[in-house]
């Protein structure tokens, strides 16, 4: 028999974490603010909630993949009076400190918090090969492992809370960082005459490469799409609460300062909707250069 689940939040990532879920044999109920977005989830047989108490009611367990911290604070004030409630699971990139807050507040009504930030995209999702970066209590990570396990590879990081949010922020700094000095140095390369595919082979072949070169770039700026799917808006609020938090344990962080920069003129730029890869367009308008085919 499977665990009776509420999961709330089944926009791209949430209803392919819900897919596996169900074809696991877990009892599903789902809840997201955009009623469109239950529909491959009812699908699959999930019972659609009214709203995230009703889905929460009768469940042993509520995950939550959710944009940021305000939206999964809410959540855990909504559920901390549901009756059958044992263990919340923060599958958002929220952060530290509401990581902290959210254990502290469910501790209190008996519910054990687990934050367990994803990496890996829609893609990593849907095949069930996200990373999952979790902490929480001993007990409570014993009861939604098998759970965690049907997404992804589990890398258990501690009972405290937060340390899970603490490593996600740090890798979500570390893709932008990757992102934004790959445009500087692409750019630098075409103005110089280089041509971008070949000089993106010279550093997958060298120790420059990263995420920015082997993915993003070659397959989402190349080709002028600029759709990676992981938005620019996100990226900058994963940044900020990395570096407010950062700045709490009183750490220095320089480039990371600067990459906030890049991506809030981003924003600035080329607006709410824009992708993660519209950095490099930023970077293009200030060299006078295109990295990638030309249009037309």
């Amino acid at each position: 028999m499977g665990e009776k689940i509420a999961f709330i939040g089944v926009g791209r990532m949430g209803s392919s974490m819900v897919a596996r879920l169900i074809a696991a044999g877990h009892e599903l109920t789902v809840y997201d603010p955009v009623a469109s977005a239950t529909a491959p989830a009812a699908a699959l047989g999930a019972r659609v909630a009214r709203s995230v108490a009703d889905a929460a009611a009768l469940c042993t367990v509520v995950m939550a993949s959710v944009p940021g911290p305000a939206d999964v604070r809410e959540i855990a004030r909504v559920i901390a009076d549901s009756p059958a409630l044992k263990v919340f699971v923060d599958l958002s990139t929220s952060g530290p400190a509401a990581a902290q807050a959210i254990a502290s507040l469910l501790g209190l009504r008996g519910i054990a918090a687990i934050d367990a930030p994803v990496s890996g995209g829609v893609k990593g999702a849907a095949a069930g090969k996200l990373a999952i970066m979790a902490s929480g209590p001993a007990p409570a990570m014993r009861q939604v492992r098998p759970l965690l396990d049907v997404l992804g590879k589990v890398y258990g990081l501690g009972e405290k809370p937060g340390l899970g949010q603490t490593v996600k922020l740090a890798n979500n700094l570390m893709s932008a960082a990757a992102l934004a000095i790959a445009a500087e140095a692409l750019a630098m390369g075409v103005k110089a005459g280089v041509d971008p595919a070949a000089m993106l082979d010279v550093l997958n072949a060298s120790s420059g490469r990263n995420s920015a070169t082997q993915e993003k770039i070659p397959k989402h700026v190349l080709n002028r799409k600029f759709d990676f799917g992981f938005a620019n808006a996100l990226s900058f609020k994963d940044v900020r609460l990395c570096l407010d938090e950062a700045e709490a344990l009183g750490v220095p962080m320089v480039v990371g300062a600067a990459v906030r920069q890049m991506l809030s003129i981003t924003h600035q730029m080329h607006g709410a909707a824009a992708d993660c890869t519209d950095l490099v367009k930023v970077v293009e308008n200030w060299a006078g250069c295109q990295i990638g085919r030309k249009e037309g």
